[in-house]
């Protein structure tokens, strides 16, 4: 990979040489929205990467809580990744159907719960089916492993504390819905809630971030952020419908070495289901010349 690309994401020609390897894990991350009409599980079923378990978004998560595929506690996340053999010291490559899509949520959960050596596929599993790479359709049985988590509790914004970020403009925020649902002209996926964004925030749509799956060069990544009106030289809070693809926008933060920035968990499916909470409509503010 030359300097121009993030060092989180992973070339398929660069897995396919890894695969087998001791200490390598791989994970089919997938996850759609209804408005896809793509089944996660039947693909899995159907072909995955060999060695590839999967990582139900919706299953490891808080289930406490009636918000979608909330932040587990670390003691779940432990039990549950070490039931698929990985542990923290592990390199662990992410991927999903699309590309950059869901997958780079599992990579900043790993990187939360204390794992260093976390890596997203570039191009995902739809890419690397159409350059007729491997696939294989039985379903790995992994030895158990201890997975010892570390975690980092400040990379994660409670509403609370996004309350007092919104109140108080002490973080810049980045939000990853498209850009309809962003100034309320079109509506949520999620029934019972508001539209709009919250105030202050800046809009920075999932898919700008990625060219077919594959993920932007780094001038390609900052051009893109600068444009949106976020200085990189302050601290971010990224947020999204459901904490999923907000982490697209953390993944290329981290790319460019911006390390103080943090991902709203409740995002939009607690904010715009509120009615205790700023709400804005329209465009955002235009970015300062």
């Amino acid at each position: 990979m030359t300097e121009s690309k993030s060092r989180f994401v992973v070339s398929a020609e660069w897995l396919q040489a890894e695969l087998g390897k001791p200490d390598l894990r791989v994970l089919d991350a997938s996850f759609y929205l209804p408005a896809q009409k793509r089944d996660a599980d039947a693909e899995y079923s159907a072909g995955h990467i060999p060695g590839a378990v999967r990582f139900d978004q919706d299953k490891i998560a808080d289930h406490s809580t009636a918000l979608p595929h909330t932040i587990p506690s670390p003691d779940f996340f432990a039990a549950e990744v070490g039931r698929l053999g990985i542990s923290e010291s592990d390199r662990i490559v992410v991927y999903d159907g699309i590309g950059l899509f869901a997958s780079p949520r599992v990579w900043w959960l790993f990187r939360v719960m204390g794992a260093k050596n976390v890596f997203v596929l570039d191009g995902g599993l739809d890419g690397w089916k159409a350059e007729g790479r491997p696939l294989e359709t039985t379903t790995p049985n992994p030895a158990p492993a201890t997975f010892t988590p570390n975690f980092d509790e400040s990379r994660v914004v409670t509403l609370e504390t996004m309350r007092d970020i919104v109140s108080s403009g002490a973080m810049q925020i980045a939000d990853a819905r498209s850009a309809g649902r962003f100034a309320a002209t079109e509506p949520e996926p999620r029934a019972g809630m508001r539209s709009g964004h919250m105030p202050g925030a800046r809009s920075l749509p999932s898919g700008v971030f990625a060219n077919q799956g594959r993920f932007k060069s780094l001038p390609e990544l900052r051009q893109t952020i600068e444009e949106a009106g976020i200085d990189l030289s302050k601290p971010v809070v990224t947020s999204c419908g459901s904490g999923i693809t907000a982490a697209i926008i953390t993944l290329a933060l981290e790319s460019l070495g911006h390390q103080d920035n943090k991902l709203y968990d409740g995002s939009w499916s607690e904010w715009g289901s509120r009615d205790d909470t700023p709400v804005v409509t329209g465009p955002p503010t235009p970015a300062k010349a």
